[in-house]
C-alpha cells in the first residue's frame, strides 16, 4: 500500500487533508483512490480498481483506508487522534472465535460476505480476520476448510 498526501485544505481549527493511495495485489489487481481525511473520518473521492470492485468491496473502502491514512498524517495535520472510531470491544480467546464463527455462519446463511462480516463486527482489517476465522476453525467452532488426507 502507497499512501502519498496531495494537498491539505485548513480552515480555522479544522484540517482536510487529501491522499493517493494505490494498493497492489499479489494477484497483480490494483485500486488507486483520492481519499479525504477530516474531522468528519474519511471520505472515498474517487476510485480505479482493476479488477472493478464489488459494491460490498466498494461500500467498505473509506473503512480499509482509514487506518493507513491516520498513520500517514501528523495528528496535527489531520483530525485529532479523538475522533478516531474506537474498535468494538470484541472478547479474546475462546469466546472470541466462537463469536467470530457465529458472525461467519450468519453472513453465510444470508448470502453475505463472510469475512467482510468479521472484519465489520470484530474492526479488524481482512488479514486479522482472517487468522481469526481460522482460529475459529482450528477450535473446531467452523468446518474445516478442506478434506484432510
Amino acid at each position: 500500500m502507497s499512501v502519498r498526501r496531495t494537498w491539505v485544505v485548513r480552515e480555522g481549527s479544522d484540517a482536510a487533508s487529501w491522499f493517493d493511495v494505490r494498493l497492489t495485489f499479489a494477484d497483480g489487481a490494483r485500486l488507486e483512490a483520492l481519499a479525504v481525511l477530516s474531522r468528519d473520518g474519511v471520505r472515498v473521492e474517487d476510485v480505479r480498481a482493476r479488477p472493478p470492485l464489488s459494491l460490498d468491496d466498494l461500500s467498505v473502502l473509506a473503512e480499509w483506508l482509514e487506518h493507513p491514512l491516520f498513520d500517514a498524517c501528523a495528528p496535527a495535520d489531520a483530525a485529532p487522534a479523538a475522533s478516531r472510531r474506537a474498535r468494538p470491544a470484541w472478547p479474546g480467546g475462546r469466546e472470541g472465535r466462537r463469536l467470530v464463527a457465529r458472525e461467519y455462519r450468519a453472513a453465510r446463511e444470508a448470502g453475505g460476505d463472510p469475512v467482510l462480516a468479521v472484519m465489520r463486527a470484530t474492526g479488524h482489517g481482512r488479514r486479522r480476520s482472517l487468522r481469526l476465522i481460522g482460529q475459529a476453525r482450528d477450535d473446531g467452532f467452523l468446518t474445516p476448510r478442506r478434506a484432510r488426507r
